[in-house]
């Protein structure tokens, strides 16, 4: 007898089934360590862009960098070094994340990994400002994919009740880049290690290890959700078979039975237009978002160094580099002291809260006139706008629907991208005209309509699976 149409669903290679499955699975050792591998990708996504602070004293002290507001491009060297950053991760996200929806989320990370080691090696032997310059825009191009790529792949990789968990264990480890890049940059850009400057150690350093990691990523599979929604639903029941047998192994008893699967609309998940309801809206509220967050969080990353000077502290190039990595530590400190509590709160409170709080202790950075005042109150910006990062990162990937997830992630998270250039820019010209009270206070006024617009038109997530998050399952 053939099977009806109504038992198909509940056939191991449908999508359905495939989500079923995914969602038993318990938190285990075999799932730590997938997500672990996926964030040592970001860990470089992260370092390089907090490079833009840290290594601009030694592109300046080279004389690579004009000091002052005419650079290479008719504007402040430094600011036209930020700008090129973001808006090369602008058209990485907008114009080639589609191709993860294309082509799959393990092949496409893989390249932008090689992709971005290649120009940042080019990048950091480079001797005048524009060569810099140039080469950071094609660097950010490779990032640009890369992120995007990891929090479609992430979200898809992880059963329901360890989603958020998940994000804020792979932000601890992308977060241990802040610190690392202070560090680095605080013992080398001062000095010239075997007589190159310190500046390009830091950079090509970066590039070496991202190789090693690309060689550990190699043992990564295929996202099972994306080989599904493909039609490729024998690859899917593999790579989900081995998985389950290694999860298995590594609690020492069976595996629950997967809840009954639902039938899930194949032209949902891999056709439907992105402008039509729910996601429409879905995409407006993270536009508006992204463009506002970037300027809290990368105004205040970014440029934290300058901010520092302009305090009033007299602190030079190695206190600000030396206070800066004080206040780095709390990057990957946030998304470790929250790992527990992250999966009992939904992600856009957790977002609101995170906002709310940038505000008020940016706020009293704002007052500080002494060291220790302001690398506490610093820590604490940073504390919020890392707790703001994971939460969000998890969030924008449970929207859409997987054969829609990387585009979608790609359009909003580049609208955070172009964003940062305008505001790199802007920041810079603020700082000059009118201080860092006036950074500050563009950063509050950001952050405060981040948290509003979340905590008004953001749906409800926490424990729900992706599909019936995205609207997959008619």
């Amino acid at each position: 007898m053939s099977p009806s149409a109504s038992a198909r669903p509940e056939q191991p290679s449908s999508s359905a089934q495939i989500a079923a499955r995914i969602d038993r699975l318990p938190a285990s050792a075999t799932l730590w360590r997938l997500v672990g591998l996926l964030a040592l990708g970001g860990f470089f996504e992260l370092y390089d862009l907090f490079q833009t602070a840290y290594i601009s004293p030694g592109l300046i002290g080279d004389g690579i960098f004009a000091s002052g507001a005419d650079g290479a491009f008719g504007m402040s060297d430094q600011a036209a070094f930020a700008a090129a950053t973001f808006l090369g991760l602008f058209v990485g996200a907008a114009l080639l994340s589609p191709f993860a929806d294309r082509f799959g989320r393990r092949p496409v990370f893989t390249f932008a990994l090689i992709w971005y080691t290649a120009a940042t090696v080019a990048m950091g032997l480079q001797s005048t400002a524009s060569g810099v310059i140039v080469l950071r825009f094609v660097v950010g191009i490779g990032l640009g994919i890369e992120l995007v790529t990891i929090d479609t792949y992430l979200s898809e990789l992880v059963p329901r009740h360890m989603r958020s968990a998940a994000f804020a264990f792979a932000f601890f480890v992308q977060f241990l880049a802040v610190p690392t890049v202070a560090l680095t940059a605080w013992m080398l850009v001062p000095s010239a290690p075997l007589g190159v400057s310190g500046w390009r150690w830091v950079v090509l350093l970066s590039g070496a290890f991202a190789l090693a990691i690309w060689w550990l990523r190699s043992r990564l599979p295929e996202s099972a959700r994306w080989l599904a929604a493909h039609g490729r639903h024998a690859e899917a029941d593999a790579v989900l078979t081995e998985l389950e047998a290694r999860c298995t192994r590594d609690v020492g008893t069976p595996l629950p039975a997967p809840q009954a699967a639902t039938a899930t609309r194949a032209s949902v998940m891999q056709s439907a237009p992105l402008w039509r309801a729910p996601y429409r809206g879905r995409i407006g509220m993270l536009v508006v978002f992204h463009v506002f967050q970037a300027i809290g969080f990368f105004g205040f990353g970014n440029w934290l160094p300058a901010l520092i000077s302009a305090q009033g502290t007299g602190a030079g190039v190695t206190k600000s580099l030396a206070y800066s990595f004080a206040i780095s530590l709390a990057y990957p400190l946030a998304p470790l002291l929250l790992l527990r509590s992250a999966q009992r709160w939904e992600n856009k409170w957790q977002i609101t809260a995170s906002a709310l709080g940038a505000v008020l202790f940016g706020g009293l950075f704002a007052l500080q006139h002494h060291p220790v005042g302001m690398v506490l109150c610093g820590a604490m910006v940073a504390f919020c706008n890392a707790w703001m990062s994971f939460a969000y990162h998890g969030y924008q990937a449970e929207l859409f629907p997987t054969g829609l997830r990387a585009r979608a992630v790609g359009l909003c998270y580049s609208f955070s991208r172009l964003s940062t250039a305008v505001s790199s820019v802007l920041i810079g010209w603020l700082l000059t005209q009118v201080g860092s009270h006036g950074v500050l206070a563009f950063i509050a006024l950001s952050m405060s309509i981040v948290a509003s617009v979340i905590a008004v038109f953001g749906p409800r997530t926490r424990n729900r699976a992706l599909e019936d998050i995205a609207g997959e399952y008619g």
